[in-house]
């Protein structure tokens, strides 16, 4: 059964490493490291299989997926000869990439003659290459935190503002996008920190359409390793006292991130797994710095000071260094794997169970890894016994 995957930001590094991934597994010339939905306990299950992937997107870029990934490969990112192997994949994908919104977001005209712009980008991508379904997966830079808008708050009240051009604004670039999907008869993830479809207004509409969502923030380097570590410190009573990571960032997600307002969220997003596990507030933070000599690399370095037994006060560091569009590659191909899955059987309104791939799951308060693992399992393998 042909998939689409339809990529906003689709000219990036996560995007160009997906379908540079997708192509490597599908011709046999690299292993599918990182994939979860190929570990052995999902190999029964009805997902789309490499050879019926394709890939589009919208990406005001101009900068083509193959000289994306050749970039790729002189930064160290993937094999030196891995362009040449899958060029025709690449250039493929990169044919079925559209503009989409560029600047701030905003066209002539009303916000909703804009989205259905997009929404008919999806469509004719999904008749012109056969795919059944399409997935919307969001891996563009991350926006600023919205201010709340009284036509957030239900589906009536924003469709009628979309119409009106006054309130062209209303809705930031990730929320159109999600919009578009859903007049476009397809689920949403958004692998970002942004809006997305997370507005009340939005997740009404995908119940009423029947279409699932998910997100947000894909969850691959600091926040993994945290996922693991704070359940430990939570289950063996162990009192955290602080807990502080500095985070530096080269390529588009650093020059992104240097923005205070857009780092906001991102924050915002890190911070919430500690929150909850830990049972409330710790001293520390997190702290986002920019870094361009990294390029396509990132560093973590994480100090947290805990209390033991009659006080003794001791200190657990770790560093993660690692390469985002690597370890998101894997993830986005998952999201979209088992979106399609769900969609197929029926689900709508929020995938909780996708959780296990976030930062800030949407539907679900649970962070700890191993339990996020199992409860994805159960649920992938209750879709395909689940009644449509």
């Amino acid at each position: 059964m042909r998939t689409g995957i339809w990529l906003v930001g689709g000219r990036g590094s996560v995007a160009a490493s997906t379908v540079a991934g997708a192509a490597a597994v599908r011709a046999g010339v690299l292993p599918p490291v990182g994939v979860v939905s190929e570990l052995a306990v999902f190999r029964d299950l009805p997902l789309p299989s490499f050879d019926d992937l394709v890939f589009g997107g919208h990406d005001p870029a101009t900068v083509g997926l193959a000289k994306r990934v050749e970039r790729l490969a002189g930064d160290g990112v993937v094999p030196p000869d891995l362009p040449d192997l899958v060029r025709a994949d690449l250039h493929a994908a990169d044919a079925e990439i559209r503009p989409g919104l560029t600047g701030t977001g905003h066209r002539a005209g009303t916000a909703d003659e804009a989205i259905d712009t997009l929404a008919a980008d999806i469509t004719d991508f999904r008749a012109r290459t056969g795919a059944d379904s399409v997935v919307v997966v969001n891996v563009s830079s991350t926006e600023a935190p919205v201010t709340p808008h009284p036509a957030h708050a239900s589906a009536d009240l924003l469709t009628a503002a979309l119409r009106r051009p006054e309130d062209a604004g209303v809705l930031p670039a990730s929320s159109r996008y999600a919009v578009a999907a859903l007049r476009a008869g397809c689920p949403f993830v958004d692998f970002t920190p942004s809006t997305g479809a997370r507005l009340p207004a939005l997740d009404q509409l995908f119940r009423d359409h029947g279409l699932p969502y998910a997100g947000s923030d894909g969850k691959t380097g600091e926040t993994l390793v945290k996922s693991v570590l704070a359940p430990m410190f939570a289950r063996r009573a162990l009192t955290v006292r602080s807990w502080s990571g500095t985070n530096l960032l080269g390529g588009g997600d650093g020059a992104a991130l240097a923005d205070p307002t857009r780092a906001a969220a991102k924050i915002r997003s890190k911070d919430r797994l500690l929150r909850e596990q830990l049972g409330g507030p710790v001293e520390g933070g997190v702290h986002i710095h920019e870094l361009p000599d990294l390029g396509e690399w990132k560093t973590a370095w994480d100090h947290i000071t805990f209390e033991g037994f009659l006080g003794a006060r001791m200190t657990l560091q770790f560093t993660w260094q690692g390469c985002d569009s690597a370890l998101a590659a894997p993830l986005v191909l998952d999201l979209a794997r088992f979106t399609a899955l769900a969609h197929r059987a029926g689900r709508s309104g929020p995938l909780r169970e996708l959780g296990f791939y976030f930062k800030d799951p949407v539907g679900s308060d649970e962070h700890a890894l191993d339990r996020q693992f199992d409860e994805l399992v159960g649920w992938a393998h209750g879709l395909t016994r689940a009644p449509r």
